[in-house]
């Protein structure tokens, strides 16, 4: 490793631990290599007018975005919790499950697990902690927990950045989601129903079954958009970027003229805040596709594979060590930053060792989300604690349960890759 990468670490680390924003401490490291190699400063923006230029797929990372974000401010989400209510408020910790099948539900709709959070996971608090019967931190725990599953059933964010950084392809990255999301909810689930037993929590409101049919009519428009998505990617009809733009205009469409409830100020609101978290993900992008130049020029992924050839590590043992790493570095640094600037670094090594990639992309992106609610940086416990008041060393105290579940779901998918792959292969991924 030269002394020029050094410093660039040591730049990067140093004002990110500062509080420097982690876009801005990747570009200002990147430019420190440039200056001391002596190359050209006009080297960074040749890097990220190419990068983006040749990497279409990234637009749908804003288009998803504003998905998201007219669902949020569409009253689509009350209409999908009623739905969900109806469906599993019946069972003993009935708004814990609720909040878990609405995440679910939700998460095939906006591909964020910030969205998830400040949106349904906000009216979904409220619910539950308005007569006293979940206090305020589990509530907030288990949102921030099942808000982890937006990213992992697609659309997803995450897996069109690890699409971009490992050439594999989305749409195979985004059939491979679909069962682990799953998964994840299932051993929510069975935290809540073991943690309402032992707690005493009882049932919620009983819906009548006659008037399931009519609450799922309100819903079955919003719930059509992952169907739409899904069917528009794998019949061949779009590609995932064109796929995005579908979903943005169905969501403008459904909760605009549908719902009615979408007024030109509340959509310039969106807009807005659109663009604002868009820039954010594209400075991060900016950053990373700089520094991706720079570890390739330092040749770095070849002599990382070659070490781990050269030890002869196994498959499993590789993976394993790059998940306790990651789930280390969740606890200080966001999962954008962690699958643009240290996922690069393995993909080589994983491809070396017969990994297959969308296995362990499938993997990594777990593994991030996990680290959004793991302390002390957790983003979504931030963001919880944003939207809602609620003090943060609450929701500390009750994740736990919730951190060791979800890490089962990760170990079951580190072991058994059947359970990503089984769908891609279902559909022609011939590995």
């Amino acid at each position: 490793m030269s002394l020029a990468f050094t410093l660039c670490l040591l730049v990067l680390f140093a004002l990110a631990a500062i509080g420097t924003p982690i876009a801005h401490s990747i570009i200002v490291g990147a430019l420190v290599y440039l200056l001391v190699k002596g190359q050209d400063m006009g080297i960074a923006a040749e890097q990220i007018v190419y990068g983006l230029y040749d990497s279409f797929v990234l637009l749908a990372v804003p288009l998803f975005i504003v998905a998201a974000n007219i669902m949020n401010a569409g009253a689509i989400s009350d209409r999908l919790l009623t739905f969900c209510v109806a469906l599993v408020g019946r069972f003993k910790g009935g708004l814990g499950h609720v909040n878990v099948v609405a995440s679910l539900i939700f998460s095939g709709m906006s591909g964020s697990a910030v969205a998830d959070a400040a949106g349904i996971g906000k009216v979904i608090i409220e619910m539950m902690t308005k007569d006293g019967r979940y206090s305020r931190g589990y509530a907030a725990a288990i949102t921030a927990a099942s808000a982890t599953i937006g990213p992992i059933i697609p659309p997803s964010i995450p897996m069109v950045l690890y699409a971009l950084v490992s050439d594999s392809s989305i749409g195979y990255l985004f059939l491979g989601g679909i069962l682990p999301g799953l998964l994840m909810g299932a051993v929510l689930m069975a935290m809540n129903s073991y943690i309402s037993h032992k707690r005493g929590f009882g049932a919620d409101k009983v819906v009548p079954l006659r008037e399931i049919p009519a609450l799922t009519a309100r819903a079955f428009p919003a719930l059509l958009m992952p169907v739409i998505l899904l069917y528009g990617i794998y019949g061949g009809a779009t590609t995932p970027t064109e796929a995005a733009a579908v979903a943005a205009a169905y969501a403008l469409v459904l909760a605009g003229v549908f719902y009615r409830a979408l007024s030109l100020k509340t959509l310039r609101t969106v807009m807005l805040d659109s663009v604002k978290s868009s820039a954010s993900v594209g400075l991060v992008i900016g950053g990373a596709l700089i520094l991706n130049y720079i570890v390739a020029s330092e040749n770095i992924p070849k002599l990382l594979a070659d070490a781990m050839l050269g030890m002869q590590i196994s498959p499993l043992a590789f993976m394993l060590g790059v998940n306790v790493l990651l789930l280390l570095l969740g606890c200080i640094l966001d999962a954008s930053t962690i699958i643009l600037v240290i996922v690069p670094l393995f993909v080589v090594a994983a491809r070396a060792l017969g990994i297959d990639l969308v296995h362990f992309g499938v993997v990594v992106v777990v593994n991030c989300m996990i680290g959004l609610i793991t302390p002390p940086y957790g983003i979504l416990l931030f963001v919880i604690n944003a939207t809602t008041g609620i003090p943060l060393i609450e929701m500390i105290r009750e994740i736990g349960p919730f951190l060791v579940a979800l890490l089962i779901a990760l170990a079951l998918l580190i072991f058994f890759p059947s359970i990503v792959l089984w769908l891609p292969m279902m559909f022609g991924y011939a590995g």
